[in-house]
């Protein structure tokens, strides 16, 4: 018989995969008694009448006893070598049996969706034993009659994968077994991207703890040159090794997966590569797209365009010290990086400004500025509109301008209306200006300086107290010192586009850089062509992409949903703080929050409410949003604004939306595990609810024990109802397979699919 585990959904006793059925665990003192939850305490025999409320049943069968939290992954870890389309991936995974008895059972591994695989190896401490794999509808069968036996429709996300399946070792207690198993796929290419995917997030399914080291490595060589390299799943660390080679990286201690690895690589094409990704709801909502722009990798210090770049230093008497310090090392490291055909310019500035020349200098005079700028001191005050309009005046129409403005306070001389200093700047601004702010500390305008950023088509940067100035511009110019294209703009074909991200006008091309643009479509659209302009040296230069399909019906890549949606609050967000708060930005920020389940700061209290889908609930969360929002615009200095800021901008300049936790629990019954604590008699208690999930696209809430989806109008919706486990939800499952990971979700769920609700009830047991 087998050994159950509970999953990260609430209250299951299920065999999952990966999922390994272990047998004859027994407690010294409870072979004729099995108690079920709440777990008894590792350490001792199960007794006769545990406290804490452990139930005494009859066992499954005599001799098996459940205690799931004995189960620990010491290790897993992922190589992966792709070699022109052929991936083979190598799992390394260690499990250790912490319990008092004895452990053995079956070992399966669900494969990718769409893997073919013509390779297997699987050893057990070094010993190669027999595995199988099986087809998707006998993995299929085994998945649902183990949901059946085990009440948890957890296996169902992996309906329609198939799986690996051997017979594995006894793991005594205390001791520890080696599984390692190869397989090799065909990657396919999809409109010139390939795709990985590895199934990271089972190990929540085969334990309840914390994987205690989790790695993975994939290191890609390939026959045609690579453009862009994208993981919507997962921060991970990229290296490149030239046009046909790069190596990515991933590692976590002690963590619980929420979502499967993901990774994106194009094939290049051209000298700027774009890749276009799709979703689609239903054939009756808008449309999703991602589209992937990467410049060439790097350049010739001779091809890059040549730019004009004005340094502007805060002179002022608070950057005494090791601001001031950390500022001219930033200073020098910029001057150092400078292309032979660039110029620069250095203003200080406090009470008034100082300039290294009252021209442009060629790069031969870098090191005379380097040493200007160090023989300078902080004191005074800051004047912040005298150091940019004299900036700005410097700029030659002719060229780019980059100008990297750092500043670690208010504005204290000459113009000091943060509204005066902004008009003054859009006076003097010119279309080739481009202003990347650092805003050092927490006693910054942050209205002024995103604003400025805002306006002139650039980037801000925060620099806290823990962080150093030096290192964060340092970071920042790596990024921006070989400009490939500017004043770029992008016509979509005549299809029907909108709320594109980031907005218009669009940023420079920089080399080594990706520009990830995402927004919505309407309407049928294949074999459409988009075409990129921009100027180089002030040239206009063209690259179109034809053959380009939006999907017209459901399907696609629903991640691109939740990240168009974490990008457009962080811009409505950003429009709050600096426009003022107005009933219709507030609405759009709480119904996209609820829609998605992308939950910031000052949203936070949306899945606190009950009826949060009604009209009722949304009124209410909508009153209380707008006051958040008051306070967001009326703040424009000190830790909470500038934290403010920075929230704000990572969510409109996100690479992916952020991971939600996995469900550890689900409201109504105990169980033991991460997240839990122990009472005083040593039994697990109750570990705090995670009242939110995202699948396919979709939001989930737990309301009142139910998973509901965030498109259910409880106000006008009626719901198709069909019982837990019974022979209608399997036929129901079958007709409809796209249900099978809405109803993954839980035993209890209300899910909307092409405009009906379907409500999982639960079954009398």
């Amino acid at each position: 018989m087998s050994y159950t585990l509970k999953s990260r959904h609430f209250h299951r006793h299920i065999i999952v995969a990966l999922f390994v059925l272990l047998v004859g665990i027994l407690p010294a003192a409870a072979q004729d008694a099995p108690c079920i939850p709440p777990p008894c305490p590792m350490d001792a025999p199960c007794p006769t009448t545990p406290p804490g409320g452990c139930v005494i049943v009859e066992p499954i069968q005599p001799g098996v006893f459940t205690n799931p939290e004995w189960l620990k992954i010491d290790y897993h870890r992922v190589n992966v070598s792709i070699q022109n389309q052929i991936a083979t991936t190598s799992v390394s995974m260690e499990f250790r049996n912490e319990g008092n008895g004895l452990a053995e059972g079956t070992f399966m591994f669900p494969l990718p969706g769409g893997a073919s695989v013509d390779q297997l190896t699987m050893t057990v401490n070094g010993v190669e034993i027999e595995a199988k794999i099986l087809a998707a509808d006998e993995a299929r069968n085994i998945y649902n009659e183990i949901v059946r036996q085990y009440r948890d429709p957890a296996l169902l996300e992996y309906v329609g994968d198939s799986a690996i399946q051997a017979n594995v070792f006894p793991i005594p207690p205390g001791e520890s077994r080696k599984i390692d198993i190869q397989y090799s796929q065909v990657l396919t290419v999809d409109n010139g991207l390939l795709h990985y995917v590895y199934p990271l997030k089972i190990t929540n399914l085969l334990s309840q703890n914390p994987v205690q080291e989790m790695s993975i490595r994939l290191e890609v060589d390939s026959n045609d040159p690579i453009s862009n390299v994208y993981s919507p799943s997962h921060p991970i660390a990229l290296g490149r090794e030239g046009d046909n080679k790069f190596t990515v990286g991933y590692e976590s201690a002690g963590s619980i997966p929420a979502d499967d690895f993901s990774l994106y690589y194009g094939l290049s094409t051209q000298t700027i590569n774009a890749n276009l990704l799709t979703y689609r709801e239903s054939a009756n909502e808008d449309g999703f797209f991602m589209l992937l722009v990467q410049p060439p990798l790097s350049l010739a210090s001779s091809e890059a365009i040549a730019k004009d770049v004005i340094i502007v230093l805060d002179q002022s008497g608070s950057m005494f010290g090791d601001k001031w310090d950390q500022a001219r090392n930033a200073a020098e490291y910029v001057l150092k990086q400078l292309n032979p055909a660039d110029r620069f310019n250095v203003v200080l500035f406090s009470t008034g400004m100082r300039l290294f020349s009252n021209n442009m200098e060629s790069t031969d005079q870098a090191q005379a500025a380097i040493d200007w700028v160090r023989g300078q001191e902080a004191v005074g005050g800051t004047d912040i509109n005298l150091a940019l309009t004299s900036a700005y005046e410097m700029a030659d129409d002719e060229r780019p301008t980059t100008v990297l403005f750092l500043t670690d306070g208010l504005a204290t001389e000459g113009e000091t209306d943060t509204a005066d200093i902004l008009e003054n700047l859009n006076n003097a601004a010119r279309p080739n200006i481009r202003v990347f702010s650092f805003g050092v500390g927490d006693d910054v305008d942050t209205t002024l300086l995103d604003s400025i950023v805002r306006d002139q088509h650039g980037a801000g940067t925060y620099v806290r107290p823990t962080e150093r100035i030096d290192e964060e511009v340092a970071s920042l110019y790596n990024k921006i010192s070989a400009p490939v294209l500017t004043n770029v703009t992008l016509e979509t074909g005549g299809l029907n586009t909108s709320d594109v991200y980031p907005t218009t006008p669009l940023p420079d091309l920089f080399a080594g850089t990706q520009l990830t643009l995402v927004g919505r479509y309407r309407g049928d659209a294949s074999n459409i062509s988009f075409t990129l302009k921009g100027q180089v040296n002030g040239e206009e230069q063209t690259f179109v992409y034809s053959g380009l399909n939006f999907a017209p019906q459901a399907g696609g890549e629903s991640y691109i949903a939740r990240l168009w949606a974490t990008r457009r609050i962080g811009d409505l967000l950003n429009t709050i703080r600096l426009n003022g708060e107005n009933k219709e930005l507030v609405d759009s920020v709480v119904a996209l929050s609820v829609r998605y389940g992308i939950i910031t700061p000052y949203t936070s209290f949306l899945i606190t409410e009950e009826d949060i889908l009604s009209q009722a609930g949304r009124d209410r969360a909508e009153a209380a949003f707008e006051q958040e929002a008051q306070t967001l615009a009326s703040s424009n200095t000190g830790e909470a604004a500038v934290s403010a800021a920075d929230a704000s901008a990572d969510l409109a300049n996100a690479a992916a939306a952020p991971a939600q936790q996995p469900i550890m629990a689900t409201q109504g019954a105990p169980v033991g595990g991460v997240g839990g604590t122990t009472d005083t008699d040593g039994y697990f208690a109750e570990p705090e609810v995670n009242p939110i999930q995202s699948v396919g696209g979709k939001t989930f809430l737990l309301q009142n024990g139910v998973w509901t989806d965030t498109a259910f109008q409880p106000d006008t919706m009626q719901t198709q109802k069909v019982t837990f486990l019974s022979d209608e939800y399997f036929a129901l499952l079958d007709g409809n397979p796209a249900l099978a990971p809405f109803f993954a979700v839980g035993d209890q769920v209300i899910v909307v699919v092409d405009g009906i609700a379907y409500e999982v009830i639960a079954s009398v047991q």
